[in-house]
């Protein structure tokens, strides 16, 4: 009984290292990113050194494209947040007390409701008119 308590702790404890050593990984640079896409082209494709080059421009403007893309992603949402709780805060101003408790109840039952992020729609929960179109 001791050994498999002692088994289970140490899966437990290897478990949550590997989980906080995986949290602290930073993304790939543009640069990076072109590199490896260009590496695994001229791997499959047998690339000669002029396609390389020409290839690892054309990745290096995409992912750079990319970056530039999710940064902007990061910022917008960094202001909607922003302006999400200002109204939170204004509404909060106007209500009562109790009105305020019944509105945080409210808030948290539609949370509830939201799918966990990244998780993607069932087919089965689409509805579909006729032949197919919503």
């Amino acid at each position: 009984m001791k050994k498999w308590i002692i088994g289970a702790a140490l899966l437990v404890f290897t478990s949550l290292s590997v989980a906080a050593q995986e949290g602290k990984r930073t993304p790939p640079s543009p640069e990076e990113r072109a590199q490896k896409m260009t590496e695994r082209m001229a791997e499959k494709l047998s690339l000669s050194e002029a396609q390389k080059t020409e290839i690892y421009s054309i990745n290096l403007e995409n992912a750079k494209k990319r970056q530039e893309e999710m940064e902007a992603k990061k910022a917008e949402s960094a202001d909607r947040r922003a302006e999400m709780k200002a109204q939170d805060e204004r509404i909060k101003q106007v209500l009562t007390e109790e009105q305020r408790k019944a509105w945080e109840e409210l808030k948290e039952e539609n949370r509830g409701r939201r799918r966990p992020e990244g998780q993607i729609h069932d087919r089965s929960e689409i509805r579909r008119g006729p032949r197919g179109v919503n």
